[in-house]
Formats: structure tokens, sequence, C-alpha cells
């Protein structure tokens, strides 16, 4: 294949991929190009819109988070250590493949990049192949690429419906989208209202309400909200995304499930007493994750209240009636829509809906050499489930895997969107949710490596346990198949070590008779699960 660039000179006889995006998706899917095939024959292409290294902004403007890494190996224990200070570049380097300097890989980064347009080539039938145009520093660049990776997540465009506030723009304060939101200095003094109880809106709630005046949450159904740390203290995700928790409540359903979890719930801190509760049950909307609202709800910092009916100069009706005077600002936390408007007609979206193979490949293309990578919600984390997208699309790109018919992958697109509509309350949030591990194994089986709990029960029950007990962690799928790693084995046996290390800035003597009751717990649920199976086999 030949990569062109404007001058339309053929320049190298190289496979030639790109990653449209600006976030650890294109760095972590360039790197399985990487791995199924060869160094030297290979180049990629990331364009990133931002400048600089692939870092976020802390709302303390002076501080910069590590969110990425190329992680070939275990993240050293360390690196789990450090807080938003450290050196960025130290980091990186502890990553096998050295991403941020010296990187040994064919990758090209583009920075302060807009993607113009992805176009298919006139032969595009027969070779695949994408014509890219790009604008820098006011200068257009046409290049050709046999496989392009989108990369840009789902928070890409502020939803603002200013139309569903009569009254706004009259209103005399400030008024902005979340994505806009800085810092809580500003709003010192000052009565504020957020609108939407999503994580943002609980955040800011939460943050607005330490200089703030007083701060009002607006929600139209009330949410149930989770809690980061969960039980003994482990993060609550930790517990949620084990196999053995998602087995019990597939055996158990969805109604005993949702049950179980708003108990749990309530148990913290009564919903319906904190005007939060809402009319759908726990798993038919995206959780909001937040440990500190109900302490800024019950020191009165922060008053929930329902749906804002209109606005007038200054001040607030809400549908029930009630009224708030002198407001000043008002943040709409109302979330995000996302759109590809680079590439045309290749990809469309209506509403935030859009028919993607597997979350993955457009089912319309003649050749399967575009992939939209991250665009899903999960309950659980999306890096992990990203990075499993990525090596299923670098698979397909170079062959080694095929997809299914048009008609077949069309069935399967309707038939997910039918399970996405019948759980989930009716929202623009709601139209590409997944469920972690169900995503996780479904990927790792068309990527040939998902491990087999109950082969390993027999000749590896250790490393079994480990499997179903602990969290799914992408080393997982490491054991074995395409992108093996010897380190898997005892990366994974050694996870909670690392979990627990973090918080350990004081280390005192483990408890022995709580340790062994968990412990002992959980094995004898993992007995029984396996019983089962072996039962039902």
């Amino acid at each position: 294949m030949e990569y062109h660039k404007n001058t339309g000179e053929a320049q190298a006889l190289i496979r030639c991929y790109s990653a449209l995006g600006h976030g650890p998706r294109d760095l972590v899917t360039c790197t399985f190009l990487e791995e199924e095939g060869t160094l030297a024959c290979q180049h990629y292409v990331i364009f990133f819109l931002s400048q600089g290294s692939f870092l976020i902004l802390t709302t303390a403007q002076n501080k910069t988070v590590l969110i990425c890494g190329i992680c070939k190996s275990n993240i050293p224990a360390w690196v789990l250590l450090c807080d938003s200070t450290c050196d960025i570049s130290l980091l990186c380097n502890t990553m096998q493949g050295e991403p941020c300097q010296g990187c040994p890989c064919g990758y090209h980064f583009s920075f302060q990049t807009t993607v113009c347009s992805v176009k298919k080539q006139p032969d595009f039938s027969t070779s695949g192949q994408w014509e890219v145009v790009t604008e820098s520093e006011g200068k257009k660049e046409m290049n050709v690429f046999d496989g392009v990776m989108v990369c840009t997540g789902h928070h890409t465009d502020a939803h603002l419906p200013l139309e569903s506030f009569p009254g706004i723009e009259k209103f005399k304060g400030q008024y902005f989208h979340s994505r806009d939101y800085k810092n809580p200095e500003g709003f010192t003094g000052k009565r504020v209202i957020i609108i939407g109880i999503g994580n943002s809106g609980g955040d800011l709630a939460v943050e607005i309400s330490h200089t703030a005046k007083q701060v009002f949450l607006s929600t139209r159904r009330g949410a149930w909200i989770l809690n980061r740390v969960g039980n003994y203290g482990y993060p609550f995700d930790v517990l949620f995304s084990s196999r053995l928790t998602h087995f019990m409540w597939k055996i158990c359903g969805q109604s005993l499930a949702n049950k179980y979890l708003e108990t749990k719930i309530n148990q913290r801190f009564d919903h319906e007493m904190f005007g939060l509760k809402p009319k759908h049950r726990a798993l038919s909307q995206h959780p909001t994750v937040n440990d500190d609202l109900p302490n800024r709800i019950i020191s009165g910092l922060v008053k929930v209240k329902g749906n804002v009916k209109e606005f007038t100069e200054t001040a607030a009706i809400f549908e029930d009636g009630s009224r708030e005077d002198d407001i000043d600002a008002v943040i709409f936390a109302t979330g995000y829509s996302f759109a590809f408007p680079f590439l045309e007609d290749s990809v469309k979206v209506v509403k935030n809906k859009i028919s993607l193979y597997k979350r993955v490949f457009p089912p319309n293309l003649e050749r399967p050499t575009l992939a939209i990578i991250g665009l899903i919600q999960p309950l659980g984390a999306i890096m992990p489930i990203s990075e499993l997208q990525g090596r299923w699309a670098t698979q397909v790109f170079k062959g080694l895997k095929t997809l299914p018919s048009q008609s077949e992958m069309m069935a399967e697109i309707s038939k997910t969107q039918e399970k996405i509509e019948k759980r989930y309350v009716e929202s623009q949030r709601h139209t590409i949710q997944g469920d972690y591990i169900d995503t996780m194994e479904e990927l790792a089986d068309l990527v040939g490596v998902r491990p087999n709990l109950l082969s390993l029960a027999f000749t590896d029950p250790k490393l079994a346990l480990h499997l179903l007990l602990g969290p799914c962690t992408p080393i997982h799928y490491r054991l074995q198949g395409p992108g093996k790693w010897d380190g898997a084995r005892k990366a994974i046996l050694t996870t909670e070590d690392r979990i627990r290390k973090p918080l350990m800035t004081r280390v005192v003597e483990r408890s022995s008779s709580m340790t062994s009751t968990m412990t002992m717990g959980r094995f004898m649920l993992a007995l029984a699960f396996f019983a089962i199976i072996i039962a039902y086999f």
C-alpha cells in the first residue's frame, strides 16, 4: 500500500492507519496495530485536536493528571501512589514502549489538528482506503490510509436544551453548560442552580456548595446515588465488576437485582427522605456516583428541587409551584451529544442513536476498514472495553477476523437496541448503554482471548478463583490467544495488593479474622457456583 501526502507522491511502501481523537484510546488502538503486524512495515498517525501531552486538567489549573499509558506490562505499585503533581514524563517512561519519549513504534503524533473530512477513496470497494483531510495552523493536508479508528468518545458536544426552559433568555445572571465550568471560587456567596443530576451535576453541586451561599440541584426524574467507597472500603466498582457478582445477578434476574441494589443504596441514606428517589428502578438508568452529596444535602448547603418550569430575570419557578429568587447563576449539567461530521454519510447519528455492529463497526460499508472505539456507556470502566474493541478492530483490519453479512449485523444491532429500550428510561443519555462484564466477555470471544473458568478450575484452581472473585480487568484477557503476556497470571493473583497499596500510607497489622471470614464466604460462593456449572454440564 502507498502512503500519500498532499503532494500526491508515493513516499513509502507501508501500510498506514489513522486514529482520530484526543485521549488514551488513540494510543491504545495503535499499540494493538503494532501487536498484530510487523513493526517495520507499519505507520500510524494519531490526530489530536488538543496540544501537548496526553493530560486532563483538574479544577486546580496548575495541576495535571495522568490519564493514559500504553501498558504491555503491569503498572508498578509506586505509580498508583502518585498524586496529581507527579512528573508526567516520569510516569510515561514506566510504561513499556515509552510513548511520550523515544517511542520505538511507528507513531506520528499530530497535535492541534482538526480532522476536516474522512472520505472513501474512489476504489474503496476493493482497496478499503480512506482519504483524510486535516487542518493545522491554517494549512490543510490530505493523506490516504488503509484503516481509520475514530476514538473521539461520546462526550464531544455539549447538550444544551435551552428551548426546554422558557425565559432563560431573559435571565440576567450567568448561565452555561457544565463543560465550561472551571472552579468554585467564582460562585462565592452566590445562589446557584444546577440543572441535571448525572455525575457532572452531582459533582458540581458538591464542589460549588463549599463556596456558594446556596446551591439548588434541579432534577426531572431523581436518581439513585451510588457511592465510590463500597464494603470494607473497597472501591465499589471493584466489587461490582467481578464475574461472581455478575453471575449471581444473572441467576437472580433483573427484578431481584434491582431490589437488592435499591435496598443497599437506601441503607446508606433514604432516597425518598432526601427527595432523590426516582420512579424508575436502580438498573434502569446510568447511575450517579457521589459519596459527598448526601452530606451536603443533610447540612442544608444543597437543596434538591424539581424541574424548572420557567425563568424570570432573577428567579426560577419550578414545576411544583415553588420559586427561588435572587438566583445568580445557572449551570446546565444536561449531558452531551455526539456526532461525526467529518465522516459525512459513512456513519449517521440521530438523537444519539447510531447503528454499529458490536458497537464498533458500521454495517453498511463494503470493506470493514473503519472502526468506532469507545462509543459505549458501560456500567463499569470504559478503558478496558476500548482496549478489547481496539484489539478486535485491528484483527478485522488485517483480515484475521471477518464480519457477518450486512443483514446479520443489522439484525444484531436491532436486537441490542431493543434490549436497551426495554431496560432503560427513555433518554438521549441511554442510547449506547452496555453491561461491563457482558461486553468484555463478548469482545474477548471475538478476539479469541476469553479465559475458560471451568477448565481452569481443574488445571489452575487458584487462578480460576481470582478470575471469578476479583474485578474483571484487561489482564484477564492476556492469559491466552493473541497478545498473550507471560506475566498475566502473576498480575492477576496480585491485583488486590495493588488495590490496597495506595491506601496503606500507614501500615497496620491486617486482621486475620475479618480477612478469613471474607475469604471463606467468597470461597463458598465460588465453590457453589462451580458445583452448579459442573452439575449442569
